[in-house]
């Protein structure tokens, strides 16, 4: 077990995890214009793209580059400045770091070496997109990407096809109709779906509509900036006959503490498994050990 205490004394340096703005620069916070001035690095995920937002906010600090090509190699030199006791700022070409972006392997590997790693609160664009989109915002399933190729994507959609949950993806102008045309045949076009584009820039734009609608109207229209895709949960999932088989929701809590787990956290895992109140299991595991 660990404990991180995030602004106590640490003989080592603290990685920052910096958001940035998705788009329009005003909405960088305070605290991320002075974690990036105080920090005694920045590993950025393009330091041409970064050296821009520093140079707006007349920031000086030193830059190195941390990406998805180089951060296998790249993790031990960065581990090692935190370890002499030097800070480091992580951030991405926008929005949080490791959502869709790199991060999260520097992130495990400085908690391994028990540096602190200190999460600083900013904009992303599948929360922003969301709150505006009109679906159900929570529960929501957070995806990012769909793969590239046409089979493992078509096969990626069809899991998403039966999620209860909003689902929240990303994707690139050059691929929108491509995605939409496979999210159509796999989901249908009826399935409710919002699209948004240039979040927080001067031609932010929403789509809502059916899946249909809104594949016929970008077809028809200029694809630009970088969008987010926003999927109506389904209210009627397929139910197949492994899942009817499925053990009644006791036995299921009680299988996991048969294997060590605390009863309540096993009660919370299998509450989020199937997409139940967490105290109607709780109820009903803890009805069952008084009746017994």
């Amino acid at each position: 077990m660990q404990v991180q205490k995030s602004f106590e004394q640490h003989q080592t340096g603290t990685l920052y995890l910096i958001p940035t703005p998705i788009g329009n620069l005003q909405d960088i916070s305070q605290r991320a214009l002075a974690a990036l001035a105080e920090v005694d690095l920045i590993a950025a995920e393009d330091t041409r793209h970064t050296q821009q937002l520093l140079n707006h906010f007349e920031i000086t600090t030193k830059q190195t580059s941390f990406h998805e090509h180089n951060w296998q190699h790249k993790i031990p030199e960065l581990i090692g400045i935190l370890q002499a006791g030097q800070s480091i700022g992580q951030v991405s070409d926008a929005g949080m770091p490791s959502i869709s972006d790199p991060g999260k392997e520097l992130v495990a590997a400085a908690i391994a070496a028990d540096i602190p790693v200190v999460p600083l609160p900013g904009p992303s664009a599948g929360i922003v997109a969301l709150i505006a989109s009109g679906l159900v915002p929570q529960p929501f399933y957070f995806h990012g990407f769909l793969p590239r190729k046409k089979n493992e994507q078509v096969a990626e959609l069809a899991k998403l096809k039966e999620r209860r949950e909003t689902v929240i993806l990303y994707e690139a102008p050059h691929r929108l109709i491509f995605t939409l045309s496979n999210l159509v045949k796999v989901i249908g076009s009826d399935r409710s779906l919002v699209v948004a584009r240039e979040l927080t820039k001067r031609y932010e734009e929403f789509l809502r509509g059916t899946a249909g609608e809104i594949l016929g109207w970008v077809q028809s229209h200029p694809v630009r900036g970088e969008f987010v895709i926003m999927i109506a949960g389904n209210s009627a999932p397929d139910v197949t006959e492994s899942e009817e088989e499925i053990l009644p929701v006791v036995e299921a809590v009680e299988q996991l503490v048969a294997q060590g787990l605390k009863p309540n956290a096993a009660i919370k895992q299998i509450a989020r498994e199937r997409q139940l109140e967490r105290q109607s299991v709780y109820r009903a595991y803890h009805q069952l050990e008084e009746e017994s």
